[in-house]
């Protein structure tokens, strides 16, 4: 975004030109910059090119931003002239229209120029700048003429017009917020400006401020999620540019303890490989290279000049056309770009940081690993009913995988591109995530306001040399039935002579994800705990039932009318493991303790979609029926290589040979042992009335065990 600079009172806006999307100072380094070999020329001369080819072509309305840039670093009135036809001609249109006749009535506020008035918004945030740009070239008759048939009715539709909208706490009002005040900026109104802040009776109950204050934790996470977060970045860090640029005394950037740097960067926090982890609705190709997160790398470094925010900024491959693109561009090429530093967080959700979190553990172990954990908030309407479920990712790959959402976003063929119907009666459904199942019903029976109202409850996150680990706990997704899940990522130290109370200072060799999850309750119930997988299914240690000439369906309702039965097994009582291979050419072996009585069922989504707007992806679904209590218990394993291309294979078995559980007063002890005969203990405290760091013992196979604090990684020597 284009945003320009002037000190002003908060009272009275003075009006130059351009000073909205980009100041004096940014204009004199930009036009010097754009004859200097470099990304910022570089940048600049293919969009140049292609705003040449656009004007070429007769005058569509389509968004003429780039026009506008063109305008102001080469002052060649042929660009200022053509954003000019453009906006006047969108002034003859704007009053002749009705409400947009392909609005979804009832469902979103409709817009005129676009189905939905928040179409109208985003429109309003990009053509405010552009506007602002060619201002200086435009006599007064055609400042009025557009100023009085395109942006005071489309302000007045947005906000006076559509009060429901313009104060609701939601990425709608974010982006309608945004608008109204933008072009309160470049139009001089500061009454627009105030009531786009504080909302339209100007009483703080709405407002750019109460989206800050509402829709974010302390530490920058937003309720809807790492994609939702990512959409409704734009608004946020464009808006609060301009509010800096023009009234820089509000020291925007500051409130909230600074919450909209902490935003930019928790967005970036919540990728792996450069994409966002898909929970909610999601779509699963969006990245830290969308361009909301690019102003908003841009806008952050050009306030605090982090050189982390440059390695981002290399991988973003984009550079923008405005001041602080030019500081971007020229650090990188300079080459100042350090390594971002991804951490293992646990980011609290809602506005107080205590409406649960979503937990990130990462480690580096033969290619970077990662963990999501989810006993986050419902997420709003975007949200799915998936407390406490889990994702796994590694060598730059998911494997433990979200569906995320049912959409083939501005793909007009599939059902105009909008979220599909499958999008309820799968993607959001308890089953087609990672978590347990009661009675194969989805949590708080998929009602979202009751998911609105309750959370889960986050016991700890804590992390030392080898170990991240994280436990939590909700008790109100189905009635009677309390879950209790912990979930570790594991780095086991080599073998060493360290005695069995310490495991520091050990070299790092194989990693796993240790997870146990108790269901508790006081009847009977059947218990279903999905893994959905990516990747091939190479090997199991029991017998299948296969499926071979025609496929059951696994149920009638709450996503089990999608799964394909493929086939099924009852393993002994003991380890039960199954490997699967992924296209990172790694193995992955799935070890849980079976108990002789429950079964597992392999699956494939596809079942009831008539028109397959369902990707076929498989799962296994532990399934323990006509049970009370029941705890499951699994380790995920990454091991070996498979490489077609010089037809190798390398410890293609697993190496866990042991695993078991038990539950010893309030401590959980979960023992490992692999094939070179090493053995390890892990043992947890995950009681919610635990305190601080006290002391915990524990008396196994013989030997008493001692350790301070939640959690301890013992190596047990033989």
């Amino acid at each position: 975004m284009f945003v320009a600079s002037l000190t002003t009172s908060q009272t009275a806006i003075a009006k130059t030109s351009p000073n909205l999307v980009i100041t004096s100072a940014d204009v004199t380094n930009m036009r010097a910059a754009i004859n200097v070999e470099g990304q910022f020329k570089t940048t600049f001369t293919a969009n140049k090119a292609a705003i040449d080819q656009q004007m070429a072509e007769p005058i569509t309305v389509p968004m003429p931003q780039d026009g506008g840039i063109a305008y102001q670093l080469t002052q060649d009135e042929r660009y200022a002239r053509y954003v000019r036809d453009m906006l006047l001609t969108y002034a003859e249109l704007y009053p002749t229209l009705p409400l947009h006749p392909a609005r979804k009535v009832g469902k979103q506020n409709p817009g005129k120029l676009f189905w939905q008035s928040l179409n109208e918004a985003v429109w309003l945030v990009y053509t405010s700048q552009a506007y602002d740009l060619i201002l200086a070239s435009l006599s007064s008759a055609e400042k009025n003429k557009i100023e009085s048939g395109l942006f005071r009715p489309m302000v007045k539709f947005l906000s006076v017009d559509s009060p429901e909208t313009f104060n609701k706490v939601h990425n709608h009002g974010t982006w309608t917020t945004a608008a109204v005040g933008m072009t309160g900026y470049v139009l001089a109104e500061p009454e627009w400006v105030e009531q786009a802040l504080y909302g339209l009776d100007k009483s703080g109950k709405g407002g750019f401020l109460k989206q800050l204050d509402e829709l974010f934790s302390p530490q920058g996470y937003y309720n809807e999620g790492p994609y939702y977060q990512r959409y409704a970045l734009m608004p946020f860090v464009t808006f609060a540019k301009a509010i800096e640029t023009n009234q820089p005394e509000r020291k925007i950037f500051q409130y909230r303890n600074g919450i909209v740097l902490k935003a930019i960067d928790t967005t970036i926090q919540l990728s792996y490989n450069q994409l966002f982890f898909p929970i909610n609705d999601a779509i699963k190709d969006k990245g830290i290279d969308t361009i909301e997160l690019v102003n908003g790398v841009a806008i952050a470094y050009g306030l605090t000049g982090d050189k982390g925010l440059l390695d981002i900024a290399k991988q973003q491959k984009q550079i923008l056309l405005t001041g602080d693109g030019l500081k971007v561009a020229q650090a990188l090429d300079k080459k100042l770009a350090q390594p971002y530093d991804f951490k293992s967080v646990a980011f609290g959700d809602g506005n107080d940081g205590k409406q649960g979190a979503l937990v990130i553990m990462r480690q580096n172990v033969a290619g970077e690993q990662a963990v999501l954990f989810k006993p986050a908030a419902q997420g709003l309407g975007h949200g799915h009913f998936d407390k406490l479920t889990w994702q796994f990712y590694d060598k730059g790959e998911e494997i433990v995988s979200d569906y995320g959402a049912a959409r083939f976003l501005n793909v007009e063929a599939k059902y105009g591109g909008r979220y599909l119907p499958e999008n309820k009666t799968w993607a959001k459904q308890t089953i087609a995530h990672n978590t347990v199942v009661v009675d194969q019903a989805t949590h708080f029976n998929g009602d979202v306001e009751k998911g609105n109202a309750n959370h889960p409850e986050l016991i700890f996150f804590a992390k030392e040399q080898h170990v991240t680990i994280s436990a939590a706990h909700i008790a109100s997704v189905y009635d009677g039935v309390d879950l209790t899940r912990t979930i570790a990522l594991v780095n086991l130290p080599s073998n060493s002579n360290s005695n069995s109370s310490s495991s520091s200072n050990l070299e790092q060799k194989q990693s796993f994800v240790i997870d146990v999850f108790q269901v508790t309750s006081a009847e009977s119930h059947q218990y279903d705990l999905p893994v959905h997988y990516k990747g091939q299914l190479i090997s199991t240690n029991f017998q299948l039932a296969t499926q071979l000439t025609s496929l059951p369906v696994l149920g009638k309702e709450n996503g089990y009318q999608h799964l394909w039965l493929k086939a099924q097994a009852q393993p002994d009582a003991g380890l039960s493991q199954i490997t699967w291979l992924n296209e990172n050419g790694r193995f992955y072996t799935h070890s849980a303790i079976m108990d002789g009585d429950s079964s597992v069922l392999f699956t494939q989504i596809g079942a009831n979609d008539p028109l397959f707007n369902l990707r076929n992806e498989n799962a296994f679904i532990t399934r323990k029926s006509d049970a009370i209590n029941h705890t499951f218990v699994s380790v995920l394993e990454p091991h070996g290589e498979y490489n077609p291309s010089k037809e190798f294979t390398v410890s293609a078995v697993s190496e866990v040979k042991k695993l078991s559980h038990q539950k010893i007063n309030n401590i959980d002890v979960v023992e490992l042992a692999v094939t070179s005969g090493q053995r390890y203990v892990l043992a947890f405290n995950a009681a919610k009335n635990f305190k601080g760091k006290q002391s915990n013992s524990f008396v196994f196979n013989g030997a008493k065990y001692r350790f301070n604090g939640r959690f301890k990684l013992f190596e047990i020597n033989n």
